[in-house]
């Protein structure tokens, strides 16, 4: 018999005709990934806006108010041989960890990015100040998983490396030449992102077009540009996987990240990425992936360098070995499994 897994998360779920949607790929994938050896039960918070990828698990809740959410967290500590997983810190999360504790219950938190530069990115210092007491706490009376080491900043807890690449992504990529820079861009249109600072800085720029495909339906954006090109989000993984081909480098402008997919996906599909300063910390022993500043002097000498070098680079990228979907799970279970 499965033990039962409890996984309380911030994130908005929408639901439409008894099926539930969520816009965080990993909050899909994870919990359908390790329903496959623990009876999974999702609790999230409702959302009154579509949402993208479908959650196929049988047992989610969501709820509209902290007040209700809290009462169905308090019901799952009389339940025997069961686990708690609470999916990254914020007030929701961080006030269903204080009550699990209270209940004699001691939580896993799997921290997925690095939340010191979210919340600076949103309400700077005092952002950093209101994680920094969140996080100081949780660390007291919870489990640690983190998605990268410096994330746990020096606490104990156990690292595992995210992934959702399986077979299809590895399959022989599209070859592709840089006569003009054809830059994609996989993710949400948000401050924190950066795409705001880049759309600045190609602003006017003839040879470089930048392709976003992230935006969600019925929602403007303040970018308009002729060299930008806005595209839905993109659930259908053979048509992300040809924006990928169709384009010859990938751009993660973040402020902050933590462990990103979308860099995973783009060394996949061989194509080089240029991030920015700010996020220095997400290569690791990657190949292929540059690092630029935020003026457009240093920005477009790296292109130049990738544009000159880029069958070197890409043969280079052939090294990479990139963790798969499959080893991530488990990786996730076993480091579920040994916390008492």
């Amino acid at each position: 018999m499965k033990k039962k897994l409890f996984i309380f998360s911030n994130e908005n779920i929408y639901i439409q005709e008894e099926k539930y949607f969520c816009d965080n790929i990993d909050l899909k994938s994870s919990p359908e990934g390790l329903n496959k050896k623990f009876e999974v039960n999702l609790f999230g918070r409702k959302s009154y806006k579509k949402r993208t990828h479908e959650i196929k698990l049988k047992k989610i809740k969501i709820f509209s108010n902290i007040f209700t959410y809290l009462s169905e967290v308090i019901k799952s500590t009389k339940i025997e041989n069961t686990k708690y997983l609470i999916i990254s810190i914020s007030p929701y999360t961080f006030l269903i960890c204080l009550f699990l504790r209270l209940f004699g219950k001691t939580p896993i938190v799997y921290l997925r990015s690095d939340g010191y530069g979210e919340y600076n990115a949103i309400l700077g210092s005092l952002g950093k100040l209101i994680y920094h007491l969140m996080f100081s706490l949780t660390s007291l009376i919870s489990n640690l998983i983190s998605c990268r080491n410096y994330i746990l900043k020096g606490k104990k807890g156990k690292v595992i490396y995210p992934s959702q690449l399986d077979s299809v992504w590895f399959k022989k990529p599209k070859i592709q030449e840089v006569r003009n820079f054809q830059l994609l861009y996989v993710g949400r249109i948000k401050v924190e992102k950066g795409i705001f600072s880049l759309a600045s800085l190609i602003k006017n720029k003839r040879d470089i077009s930048l392709t976003i495909v992230g935006a969600e339906k019925n929602t403007s954006y303040k970018i308009n540009q002729s060299n930008i090109n806005i595209q839905l989000t993109q659930s259908n993984k053979a048509r992300l996987i040809k924006y990928y081909d169709d384009h010859n480098i990938f751009i993660l402008p973040s402020f902050t990240e933590g462990h990103p997919m979308v860099l995973l996906e783009a060394l996949a599909r061989r194509r080089p990425v240029i991030i920015f300063d700010d996020i220095e910390h997400v290569i690791g022993d990657k190949k292929g992936i540059f690092v630029a500043k935020r003026n457009f002097l240093n920005f477009f000498g790296v292109l130049n360098h990738i544009k000159k070098n880029y069958k070197k680079i890409q043969k280079n990228m052939m090294k990479n070995k990139l963790p798969t979907n499959k080893e991530f799970i488990e990786e996730f279970v076993k480091a579920i499994e040994d916390y008492k």
